[in-house]
């Protein structure tokens, strides 16, 4: 089969398109020819961390298609079901968190070619709603945002919702999950056509990242900010946010470490929250929650196979809306 494989240099410098083995389900497994497949923050940060000696590996983790076949004892799933992968593996319930949760696409094998093998349990029925492309859009940023939102963030209808940096799967999908439960939303980017293209989306106020928040929101408005940005804009919360507000951080695109005077969090009250991918549990979650609200994940662009690192190009440049998407 072709695929993308990454070897011999860190980085991108390292992703070839290959001919890789054919891959073959053993016992509860099953073989999903991909029809799409998304690219994600994570695979540039594998790639940027192997070395020269690893062996070749397939990035990728998210990604929907149709079965091609199964191995021994499975059984719920058959040849030509068209499904979205679930790429959280050995994950089963929301409150049984893993110490470091395991994740198709590194070191196992990803999306990114013709076709993966992965557990049956994680080949699960793709809503009839979705094209491809926005199946395959779905899967590591529709639980993410689904686990910071509700299982995390304990969001209710009517609440307000600050998203920054709008323009990333997670928070895209953010957006659409929190306007679908009844919150208000406000989202923030430095881009003015990313603030517009938010608010077409449904955003009730977009505002300049760079700007002072609580002067255009209003001090104490926020009751929740789901956060992957870092420390670039994660001073702003404490006058941002409401007495008793909550902050869930998914992902660092602007570095680690982060400076919390510790009595403008104990004084309001303030939580502070963690969260990464989730679990199959929630995954099913998030699949009904979409079904039922009719979401379709935004798609920025399509590439094919052989356009593989051009597109990881654009997404290590940051320019795109929603998820960049490859057709194998």
């Amino acid at each position: 089969m072709r695929a993308a494989t990454h070897s011999g240099r860190p980085g991108r410098a390292g992703l070839r398109i290959t001919d890789a083995p054919d891959p073959v389900p053993g016992p509860g497994e099953v073989k999903v020819r991909l029809r799409a497949a998304g690219l994600n923050h994570r695979d540039l940060f594998l790639m940027d961390a192997r070395g020269a000696g690893e062996r070749a590996f397939v990035p990728g983790s998210d990604g929907a298609g149709t079965v091609k076949s199964t191995g021994g004892g499975v059984t719920g799933i058959e040849e030509g079901d068209e499904v979205v992968i679930n790429p959280t593996l050995n994950w089963e319930r929301a409150a049984e968190v893993p110490a470091v949760p395991d994740i198709l696409g590194g070191p196992t094998d990803g999306t990114l070619a013709e076709y993966v093998v992965i557990p049956a349990a994680n080949a699960v029925r793709k809503p009839p709603h979705l094209m491809w492309p926005e199946a395959a859009a779905l899967p590591l940023a529709g639980v993410t945002a689904y686990r910071a939102l509700f299982t995390r963030g304990a969001l209710r209808p009517g609440e307000h919702v600050l998203i920054p940096g709008i323009g990333g799967g997670v928070a895209v999908l953010a957006l659409l999950m929190a306007k679908a439960a009844g919150a208000g939303v406000t989202v923030t980017s430095r881009g003015a056509d990313k603030r517009a293209r938010a608010l077409e989306l449904g955003a009730d106020r977009a505002v300049d990242s760079g700007g002072d928040w609580s002067a255009e929101l209003g001090e104490g408005s926020v009751d929740l900010a789901v956060d992957g940005v870092g420390p670039a804009t994660f001073g702003q919360y404490p006058k941002t946010l409401r007495p008793g507000g909550r902050v869930v951080s998914y992902g660092a695109t602007t570095g680690d470490e982060v400076r919390l005077p510790l009595r403008e969090l104990f004084f309001p009250q303030h939580t502070l929250l963690g969260t990464s991918m989730g679990s199959a549990e929630e995954f099913a979650r998030m699949l009904d929650f979409v079904a039922r609200h009719g979401i379709r994940p935004v798609v920025d662009s399509t590439h094919p196979l052989a356009g593989t690192p051009q597109a990881y190009d654009l997404l290590a440049a940051g320019k795109q809306f929603g998820k960049i998407i490859i057709t194998p």
